[in-house]
Formats: structure tokens, sequence, C-alpha cells
């Protein structure tokens, strides 16, 4: 679904990427773990087009859209869940689902499928995003990256700063979609366990490349743990 191939970003005289190469499957979920500071979040704001690609293609859905502005990303299929969540506080949260319908016909519901994997959004429909707690927001951030359809979920660092109880809805949560076979998923995370749980594939970076990629099932054998220590 998605194949990055020598992808180098630089901000100034700053090289933050380096010749990165990796596929994202569709089915599965492809867990890419570093350290703060390695380039991850780079990474995702090029493969979304909220900055030019230096060098190297982006290939989505058999299409190259390394040239695409970050709407007509959107409009392919790629849904973003960002760091932070980024959710609009003053909205409700049926408000904010909707904003995630954008690019459908005005007539698009909000899917089912949102409410049977967060039951308290539909609990919080009338309910501003910024009175929610942290990981109720996290909740509607993926909620409203789903509500299109996406054929590709990219999810930033989606533990952080989340309750335990939460983190498991989460992880129950992308466990289901992967398992639809409908999308592939793309998962940026620093919690080892969260990420070896669900990682079909994974991929190590450090200093903007990458230095160790392998099977989810082969994460402890292979050192990764060790590999995020600091």
């Amino acid at each position: 679904m998605l194949t990055i191939d020598n992808l180098h970003q630089a901000y100034g005289g700053s090289h933050i990427l380096r010749g990165l190469s990796f596929e994202v499957k569709t089915g599965e979920v492809t867990t890419l773990l570093g350290r703060n500071g390695v380039g991850k979040t780079t990474l995702l704001k090029s493969l979304m087009g909220l900055v030019r690609t230096k060098q190297g293609s982006i290939n989505f859905d058999g299409k190259d859209i390394t040239h695409l502005p970050p709407h007509q990303r959107v409009k392919a299929g790629i849904g973003y869940v960002p760091q932070g969540r980024e959710i609009f506080p003053r909205l409700t949260v049926e408000e904010n689902l909707l904003m995630g319908l954008a690019t459908m016909p005005g007539s698009t519901a909000i899917p089912q499928r949102i409410f049977d994997m967060f039951p308290v959004l539909k609990q919080m429909m009338h309910r501003r995003g910024g009175d929610l707690s942290g990981g109720q927001q996290q909740q509607l951030a993926i909620g409203r990256a789903l509500a299109m359809g996406p054929k590709l979920l990219i999810l930033d660092e989606p533990t952080e700063g989340i309750q335990p109880s939460i983190i498991k809805d989460i992880e129950r949560a992308i466990r289901m979609l992967a398992a639809t076979g409908e999308m592939a998923i793309l998962l940026v995370e620093q919690y080892y366990d969260f990420a070896r749980s669900l990682a079909d594939q994974y991929i190590v970076m450090e200093r903007g490349e990458i230095i160790a990629r392998g099977a989810g099932a082969d994460m402890d054998r292979d050192g990764v743990r060790e590999r995020l220590a600091v």
C-alpha cells in the first residue's frame, strides 16, 4: 500500500532523514520505533506532504504521491493521527468526527464502527472536544481519521500521556482494524510493549536512518528493547 524509496529530508543545513526505504502492507501493522529526535515525526510529515521531500519517492496505492499536497493525500485515502491529537477543542465530538468526512459527499454519515470501537464517543457526541480527557481525545482523533475509511492509517505515538485503560482500548481497536484486511497501518511508538503486541513488522530508526527491521514476533530476540534504551 505504501512504498518509501531512498527518502531524504533536511531542514536548513541539518540532514534529518537519510535514505529511508521500506514498505507498509495492507492488513498488517508496521511499527516504527526510535528514541526522541531520530526523525520519526519528520518522516510522517513527509508522508503527509506537510514538508517537501528533499529526495526520494513516496508511492501510495500504486501511485506516486511524492509531490502531492496534503489534502490530495487525504483524499487518496491516508488517515493521519498526529502526535498530541490536535483535535478541535471548541468543536463538539460530533463536529470533530464530521471534519474527518471533509473529503466525502455531504450526506455521508459517521461510520458506526467508530462507535463500536469507542463507545464513549457516542455518549459524548455533544460535548466539546476540549472537555474530554486525554485518552478520550485520543480516541476522538483516531475516530476522526477513520471516518472517511482510509486505506492507510498513520498513528504518531497514540499512547503518549494516555491512561493504561485507554491504551488497552486503543490496542484492541488497532488490532481489530488490521484484522479486517481493509487497510495498512503505520504505527510510530516509543512504548515498547504496546508496539511489540501489535507489530507484524518493525522498523527501528536512529539518527535519521533505519538500523534494524524484521518480523514483530522477533522483536525480543532481536534486542529491539535494548536499542531503544537511553
